[in-house]
């Protein structure tokens, strides 16, 4: 794991040197107060690396609700790799909105309503987007949950990211139990049924879909551990599904993209129902990672992307579309 804090970093001339003539002054968001902050700072240090090679003039600068200094010197562009709080729930684009700020990906609005998976969940529902049932919980509807919501379940905050804090219960008691220690830790909390299957992930990258990759760990779901720590979680692009279903969990993907009002990137989980070969979209990433082990990079190299190619396209995408 890496250190918790940023190196002083800043763009070399050997590292300037790139295939792009449009050199920008980007400055590059990481860290963050989340708990996902090693991983912020990881992503960012690849992302400064990637755009310094291509060019431009980077800063990569550490930053949180209580330290905006960064957003003071002049920028063409400003690149977030911040996850959860601060960073996917809209405040910091709120900020940059308010500055007037170009930046990377989806606006305040998108990244509120993707961040509340609850909020997220009722408007793929609208839009006719299948999505595990659910029950949201506080203290007041806790007493009693496992004798109404059946098992297996998922239990998880309402608003997190990276799988922190979510578990896959299999009995009443377990259930009960881990719901009250979500709700005495974030007030509410999210319980949704288990679907057992494939475990699938899309990028979403200016309006297409990307090809879609299976996650294989040998834990009980793709957690915090399988995601950032262990080095045997498998991504398998040549996957053993009817081309009809993966087709169809794309176009479910983007159409979760779509109705939440995303834009430029975001990557879409979903899991296949074994039994009825039906897939079910879970959530909207707004600010996926950007790690060596990071989805998002992965399915652009797939198409020919490599991860210099992918950041570049990203700041061009979102300079194209404008004010938001």
């Amino acid at each position: 794991m890496r250190s918790n804090t940023l190196p002083d970093v800043r763009p070399t001339r050997a590292m300037n040197r790139g295939t792009y003539t449009a050199a920008l002054d980007i400055t590059v968001l990481a860290g963050g107060p989340g708990a996902e902050r090693d991983v912020s700072l990881a992503g960012g240090q690849a992302v400064w690396e990637a755009l310094c090679r291509c060019g431009h003039r980077a800063v990569l600068c550490d930053i949180g609700p209580g330290r905006l200094s960064a957003l003071d010197q002049p920028a063409d562009f400003v690149f977030i790799v911040l996850h959860g709080e601060f960073g996917e729930d809209g405040d910091v684009q709120s900020e940059l909105d308010r500055r007037g700020l170009s930046y990377c990906g989806s606006g305040a609005d998108a990244s509120r309503l993707a961040m509340d998976k609850v909020l997220a969940k009722e408007r793929f529902e609208l839009a006719g987007i299948p999505t595990p049932p659910f029950e949201v919980v506080d203290r007041r509807t806790l007493p009693e949950l496992w004798n109404r919501f059946p098992v297996p379940a998922v239990v998880k905050p309402v608003s997190s990211g990276s799988s922190v804090d979510t578990v896959i219960v299999k009995c009443p008691d377990d259930l009960q139990a881990n719901a009250t220690a979500l709700v005495a830790k974030y007030g509410r909390a999210l319980v949704e049924r288990c679907i057992v299957g494939p475990e699938l992930t899309v990028g979403v990258l200016g309006g297409r879909a990307l090809p879609v990759c299976e996650i294989r760990t040998r834990r009980d779901f793709y957690d915090y551990q399988a995601k950032y720590v262990d080095d045997d979680t498998q991504y398998v692009f040549d996957i053993d599904l009817p081309a009809a279903l993966l087709r169809r969990v794309q176009d479910l993907s983007l159409a979760a993209h779509r109705a939440l009002g995303c834009d430029v990137f975001s990557r879409v989980d979903c899991m296949i129902d074994a039994a009825a070969g039906e897939p079910f979209i879970l959530e909207v990433n707004t600010i996926p990672g950007f790690t060596g082990h990071s989805l998002l990079p992965k399915a652009a190299a797939r198409i020919g992307l490599n991860f210099d190619q992918l950041c570049q396209r990203i700041v061009d995408l979102s300079l194209a579309k404008g004010p938001i």
